[in-house]
């Protein structure tokens, strides 16, 4: 058991978009498990990533809403509980610092392109598949790169098995990349028919790393 509790870095603004973000997340959870079987599932594949409806869009089989919005929707819907829990706890972890950073609007815009991004390369490497992505975590991954660039020392406080430990960020964050990473590596050439979409984990960290390097440079 490796699960973050929060970090020891307090930030200095009220973090009210990252509140906003996951307020939402849980809002649009609520309506999507309030609905009725067959209205949950035409919900869930109108607005999740399905990677095949990219090619069928240049192939003019599918309009371009059909194939590009679900890229910004589906940041916001989750399969089960424990997927927003661990998403939520993640970006409530991570988010409030970089928001600090980058300030509130900067910081949403950051988010969103993060989450595109990330759905991008997962498409990439799933062109034709038809199975629905969902999920806020390529977001997520990208304020998690952004974070490991900011604040490479700061403390994770960790459950390790039944013990809280203080992780330095690098640490506990590189070892998450690295996973990520490899998990990413054992999919390639294999038929994706369901699970993590780990490159979108991949995609956005990387995205949010690069970003997060360009805003520090000199103006």
């Amino acid at each position: 058991m490796f699960i973050p509790l929060k970090d020891l870095n307090p930030s200095r603004t009220y973090p009210f978009v990252n509140i906003t973000l996951i307020l939402v997340n849980v809002v649009v959870f609520l309506y999507q498990f309030s609905l009725p079987g067959p209205a949950f599932k035409a919900f869930v594949l109108a607005n999740s990533t399905v990677p095949a409806r990219i090619p069928s869009f240049f192939a003019g089989h599918v309009g371009f809403e059909v194939a590009f919005l679900p890229l910004f929707t589906s940041m916001f819907l989750h399969a089960e509980f424990w997927h927003i829990a661990g998403n939520m706890l993640f970006l409530w972890i991570f988010g409030d610092n970089v928001e600090d950073f980058f300030g509130h609007f900067a910081y949403f815009l950051f988010y969103i392109v993060c989450g595109i991004g990330a759905g991008l390369l997962h498409i990439a490497f799933n062109l034709h598949s038809t199975v629905p992505a969902l999920g806020a975590s390529g977001a997520i991954s990208g304020v998690m790169g952004a974070y490991i660039l900011l604040y490479p020392r700061a403390r994770i406080l960790t459950l390790v098995i039944i013990f809280p430990i203080p992780v330095p960020t690098v640490i506990f964050l590189g070892l998450w990349y690295i996973l990520q990473f490899m998990a990413g590596l054992s999919t390639i050439g294999a038929k994706v028919t369901g699970g993590v979409a780990v490159w979108a984990h991949i995609g956005g960290f990387l995205l949010g790393m690069l970003l997060t390097s360009l805003a520090r440079r000199p103006k």
